[in-house]
């Protein structure tokens, strides 16, 4: 237990420039005074931890001292293996960088371990696109992830919507969020708050139109050519993708359809619309009715999106408003009994 302890810490120094005693404690859960103990028995065992006094003090590492990889556990090493995601990685354009990487860590285990990335691949592997589609690369994909990485200010003129010109605004790139294979960016927008605040919007990189990234295809407007933006130290991205997800779904919902379901649809619905829009309309929907039918208002992205999704459900879903997209259905319904209805008879031969 405190040997494990103890690599843990001197990895933490290593990823640092130095640490306090609070914040090695709190890192490690266990008391400050269990801190300087540790500290000694590593400076004893040989490991340069050196501890500044005074109120701004704290340990580090000197000398340039690095630990190796040799202290990772097979399970430990397997799992180092899961977290690429190939696809993830390719569209990025750092395949070659992760590959790289990957050989020098395989490099740096112990030879029983070796196996270890094979292993890992044999058993398990991420898939992020949906079924049945694969959606294109953005191009601004790559100069965007280039931006992220570097924390560089970019220069995007982004498309809302079919139709629309798109504006131009500069935007702080914190990180970007591949889900059901659409690439999002987490941005933040500087021009509508105070240096190193909010606000944190979410745009979909294939409605970038054109992207310039400072200090790389030429300056973001007022900003110098190698200028980086400082970064919210209190940024996290995968809670702030979980907080926001649900709002984000929300926010494009915008038309309202009225829906009468079978209970095969109320089964089938979250998997034909979005899962938000399904779980609010089931849950505010009424009881079913004679025909043992639930009817619900649904809210959808566009009439024209609706009518993709609920289509699916076919007789399992009747549209009830608006008109417009009732119209429509009947007029599919119309089509569709055209096309399976049986051919008139034959007239008979006539008689000789």
């Amino acid at each position: 237990m405190r040997a494990a302890r103890l690599i843990k810490m001197v990895l933490l120094l290593q990823s640092r420039p130095s640490m306090t005693a609070a914040e090695l404690a709190g890192e490690l859960e266990v008391s400050e005074r269990t801190v300087t103990r540790d500290a000694q028995a590593l400076s004893e065992a040989g490991v340069p931890v050196y501890a500044d006094r005074g109120r701004a003090g704290g340990y580090r590492l000197i000398g340039g001292y690095r630990t190796r990889l040799t202290g990772l556990a097979r399970s430990e090493a397997e799992a180092l293996f899961l977290s690429g995601v190939p696809g993830a990685l390719r569209e990025m354009g750092l395949e070659d960088t992760a590959s790289a990487a990957r050989l020098k860590v395989s490099a740096a285990l112990l030879p029983s371990f070796r196996d270890a990335p094979r292993t890992a691949a044999q058993r398990f592997h991420l898939d992020a696109p949906a079924w049945f589609s694969e959606p294109p690369t953005p191009e601004s994909l790559s100069a965007v992830a280039e931006a992220v990485w570097d924390d560089r200010p970019i220069l995007a003129r982004y498309r809302r919507g079919p139709g629309d010109t798109g504006v131009e605004r500069t935007l702080e790139p914190y990180g970007l969020v591949l889900k059901a294979g659409v690439w999002y960016l987490c941005a933040r927008v500087p021009e509508h708050a105070g240096p190193g605040t909010g606000p944190f919007r979410v745009y979909r990189v294939d409605r970038f139109t054109s992207v310039e990234v400072s200090g790389h295809r030429g300056p973001v407007s007022g900003q110098g050519p190698d200028e980086r933006f400082t970064r919210d130290a209190g940024f996290d991205l995968p809670a702030f993708w979980e907080e926001g997800a649900e709002q984000f779904a929300r926010s494009i919902l915008r038309a309202e359809v009225v829906v009468r379901l079978s209970a095969e649809g109320v089964r089938r619905l979250p998997y034909a619309v979005d899962p938000v829009s399904a779980r609010d309309a089931l849950s505010a929907g009424g009881d079913p009715d004679e025909q043992d039918r639930v009817t619900v208002t649904l809210a959808v992205e566009s009439l024209e999106v609706a009518h993709t999704q609920l289509a699916v459900l076919g007789p399992e879903a009747e549209v009830l408003a608006p008109p417009e997209l009732r119209a429509r259905f009947a007029r599919d319904a119309q089509r569709l009994g055209a096309l399976y209805s049986p051919p008139p008879p034959h007239p008979p031969p006539p008689a000789a």
